[in-house]
């Protein structure tokens, strides 16, 4: 069960960190090639065709790619041997073998790269090829539909599916191939629909503002948002990145961190199988015997099989997620009076029908009442043992001394204390924060190149109109402030909605995968997007300078 979580949620963040390299990859490219759309503008008016021009800016695009991607394996190969010394789940080192490509990996990377720096050229340059004035000649784009909407609706409600049917595929490749889709649905979803949301935000802030600033840069982004929202793309990804993983492991982590027992349960020692395979046909009285009689034990039960599946089933979940019982165990009353921790009898009854996943979890619940089964005590010893739980005053002495006798009358069962128990799940629990931290470390980052070389690009193409204001008399410092609020606006406006949309998708996740309820981020979570947000202020305010330097009298010039 463990390693199909740890697959299925691998799966999930793998999937979400393409996206802000593959925006990355395509913005990065699209600069290359809009810094070249001069020159091609040229080409057609000394009688280049479309075609040639699409042809060379796509192969230039492509050796360029190309390259990149010969020192991307160079430093693959050289940086493999110490990746694989990470722990990146906080447990287990990998091997070599691990982080090797196989043939059709390499190839497809090989192959992938440059065409999709191809395709980014083509359609960076596509205004350009429509006639040789292209590059003054530009004319504003159709506005977004609100259908933009549906792609990112249609990724939540595939994830709520499997919480309103109540069921989910039963194998860890089946739960990969039923959520992976949705979160990836979601994230295309958040790109398509940013635009029309961008454009929304815009007309509504340019119907409250009179500011001449504010003015020219809200009208811009209404005329033009899919621009504007291009800028802020990867950051908006790598927002709903950072939410999902930190709500999905802080919630496991918040849920299953209960699970180290409490004030009465770490007094107890156990051995068994939890509801699998029967412990033994019968418990040898001497046995039970021996074990009362350690000093400091306060009492033991024996919980027996039931294959003729007496007395009502009962599920008493200790968490959510909790597995549900095939049929109720059998204690009599008489040994589930020495544990109290575990439940109580029905007054009158003899025995009682248990939830073993009760006994097994290691928590307290004194006040739960077990129905009685109809059997006599006599019947129940026949019956094969599946738990023996034993009670002591907690001391080191009493609880090794019983794990010691069990350990040597089944020592090929498991026995544990709630330390033991404890132990193996904070190992988890520090797997899937280091997880987290890796995402983090990862995407925000690729996040923030991406917003330096959106800017960037977007001051590249502009240059002229913004030439131009400031030959009429526009101040340098208003022009800056334009290119602020052409970033910072739907950088905020549709971060929001990506921070929500992750919560909405976790929750749904969260809730069909393992019935867990959506616990909040703590502080830190909410730090970390704040200090995200300043710093992508300050790289936004970081460009501004080559404002002065690429809009001089000479980018006025027509050609």
């Amino acid at each position: 069960m463990r390693g199909d979580a740890l697959t299925l949620i691998s799966s999930v963040v793998a999937g979400a960190l393409i996206f802000p390299v593959l925006i990355f990859i395509a913005t990065a490219t699209r600069l290359s090639a809009a810094t070249r759309e001069q020159r091609y503008a040229a080409m057609r008016l000394v009688g280049a065709t479309p075609r040639q021009v699409s042809v060379i800016s796509a192969v230039e695009s492509a050796l360029a790619a190309a390259v990149g991607t010969v020192v991307g394996f160079g430093l693959y190969a050289a940086l493999r041997p110490l990746v694989a010394t990470v722990p990146l789940t906080g447990q287990q080192r990998f091997f070599l073998a691990d982080l090797t490509l196989s043939a059709p990996q390499a190839l497809g990377v090989v192959v992938g790269v440059p065409v999709a720096a191809a395709i980014a050229a083509r359609l960076a340059l596509r205004r350009v090829t429509v006639s040789p004035l292209g590059v003054s000649r530009r004319v504003t784009p159709r506005p977004p539909r609100a259908w933009r909407l549906i792609p990112l609706l249609a990724g939540l409600a595939e994830l709520a599916y499997f919480v309103f049917v109540g069921r989910r595929p039963a194998t860890g490749n089946g739960q990969t191939a039923a959520y992976l889709p949705g979160f990836v649905v979601v994230m295309l979803g958040l790109v398509i629909a940013g635009p029309y949301l961008t454009m929304i935000v815009a007309r509504a802030v340019a119907r409250r503002t009179r500011r001449p600033a504010t003015l020219i840069a809200v009208r811009r982004l209404a005329d033009d948002p899919k621009a504007g929202f291009r800028a802020v793309s990867g950051l908006v990804l790598a927002l709903f990145v950072t939410t999902a993983t930190v709500s999905i492991i802080g919630t496991i982590n918040d849920y299953r961190g209960t699970l180290g027992g409490d004030r009465q349960t770490r007094t107890v020692v156990e051995a068994g199988s939890d509801g699998q395979a029967p412990l033994a046909g019968a418990i040898p009285a001497r046995l039970l015997t021996e074990v009362r009689a350690i000093p400091g034990v306060r009492g033991a039960a024996v919980v027996h099989s039931n294959p003729d599946g007496i007395g009502k089933v009962v599920h008493r979940r200790v968490h959510p997620g909790d597995p549900p019982p095939q049929a109720p165990a059998l204690v009599t009353c008489s040994d589930l009076a020495q544990t109290p921790m575990v439940g109580r009898c029905p007054a009158g009854a003899g025995v009682a029908a248990v939830d073993s996943y009760a006994f097994g979890s290691l928590q307290s619940h004194p006040s739960l009442p077990w129905p009685a089964a109809e059997i006599s005590t006599a019947a129940v010893a026949k019956l094969p043992v599946q738990l023996v739980y034993v009670a002591t005053d907690g001391s080191t002495a009493a609880m090794e001394r019983v794990r010691t006798v069990l350990t040597t009358a089944y020592p090929h069962q498991q026995v544990r204390t709630v330390g033991d128990w404890g132990t193996d799940l904070q190992q988890e629990l520090a797997g899937w924060r280091q997880l987290a931290d890796v995402v983090l470390l990862t995407t925000l980052p690729i996040a923030g190149c991406s917003l330096a070389v959106s800017v960037v690009a977007g001051l590249s193409d502009r240059r002229r109109p913004f030439a131009l204001l400031r030959l009429t008399g526009a101040p340098l410092r208003l022009l800056q402030r334009v290119i602020g609020l052409e970033s910072t606006l739907p950088l905020l406006a549709v971060a929001a909605i990506s921070i929500g949309a992750a919560f909405a998708a976790s929750a749904l996740f969260l809730k069909s995968q393992m019935r867990y309820d959506l616990v909040s981020p703590g502080v830190a979570y909410y730090a970390l997007v704040a200090a995200g947000l300043v710093a992508s202020l300050g790289i936004i305010a970081s460009t501004l300078p080559l404002l002065k330097r690429i809009t001089g009298p000479e980018a006025a010039r027509n050609g």
